[in-house]
């Protein structure tokens, strides 16, 4: 059986993502604790006690925490945001903008309150304006303020590849950056196969079509579910950061992060390389871009400063 560290987690939102972040979280034991917190009654209750039950099973010691009250939550070392409304086939991430708004203003209120010297993970959809707003209404150092989109995007990519190449996924490096939605940037450039260049193995033709079945792989998800959307492979992302994080692990992963002149961009949430430790952000990474990578860079910063003058129409900025 496997100790867990003394570390305390909250996942804030019971829906799959949430439900799938704090069981993977227990099984990997990165805490003591894992408290699962929602607005609906019942539920978080009911799949802490069911975790806890497969606990004898799996040989997991953590404890899974149920509850609806935000008090639960105090002393929290690391806090993952999952709780907002889904997209629905059609839907964008942008569509989701003043409910999901409404969702993380209020938990910023009780995390920087009751776990100040937390670090937190968004992973709440639209993800990189979402971020920008928490970290905002938290008012914590940036470096303690990330989104999960990068991590979850790559691999997605990193699937694709391997289905295309014949290898296994696990040889596969792949890299995505920019903003979580339709404007994300697939850097074929700078994926590998065990080393190999991607593009010594496939033809630009391929390439291009996998960048972007990846910019529609959350979509291409919805549609094929009907109702709901990914959830597997974005907790699992969530959880690698969090015990990159935890375990100061120093991990390079793509994730939201706040450029500060990094790429060329201030002040602005999204998606780049970053090694990520015990501070959270240790350290942004910038990768050599070419002309067209850059320009669709633009792209997808400029899609989110239009979400953020959004935020600010809607009186949540």
């Amino acid at each position: 059986m496997r100790s867990p560290t003394p570390a305390k987690i909250t996942v804030v939102g019971a829906g799959f993502v949430g439900m799938t972040c704090a069981q993977r979280a227990a099984e990997k034991g990165l805490a003591r604790e894992v408290c699962l917190i929602d607005v609906l009654p019942g539920r978080p209750q009911g799949i802490a006690l069911d975790l806890n039950q497969a606990a004898a099973i799996e040989g997991v010691s953590t404890r899974v925490v149920g509850t609806n009250e935000p008090s639960d939550t105090a002393g929290s070392d690391l806090v993952i945001v999952t709780a907002g409304r889904p997209r629905k086939p059609g839907m964008s991430r942008s569509d989701l903008l003043e409910v999901n708004g409404r969702v993380i203003v209020a938990v910023a209120e009780y995390v920087r309150e009751l776990s100040p010297d937390a670090v937190v993970i968004v992973v709440t959809n639209p993800l990189d304006t979402m971020v920008h707003l928490m970290r905002a209404k938290l008012a914590f150092p940036a470096r303690r303020v990330v989104g999960m989109a990068g991590v979850l995007d790559s691999a997605r990519f990193s699937w694709f590849l391997a289905e295309a190449t014949g290898a296994s996924v696990l040889d596969v490096d792949a890299m995505v950056l920019g903003a979580h939605g339709d404007s994300m940037v697939p850097m074929p450039e700078s994926c590998t196969v065990n080393g190999v260049a991607a593009r010594d193995l496939l033809d630009e033709k391929t390439l291009s079509d996998l960048a972007a079945r990846t910019r529609r792989g959350g979509a291409e998800i919805v549609e094929l579910l009907g109702t709901g959307s990914a959830f597997y492979a974005p907790a699992s992302g969530a959880v690698a950061m969090a015990a990159s994080i935890l375990r100061d692990e120093r991990r390079l992963l793509p994730c939201a992060c706040l450029l500060n002149g990094e790429y060329g961009f201030e002040g602005v949430y999204t998606g780049v390389p970053a090694i990520l430790g015990s501070r959270g952000v240790e350290r942004i990474v910038e990768l050599p871009l070419s002309t067209e990578a850059r320009i669709q860079m633009q792209k997808t910063v400029g899609a989110v400063e239009a979400d953020i003058e959004a935020l600010h129409g809607l009186g949540l900025l």
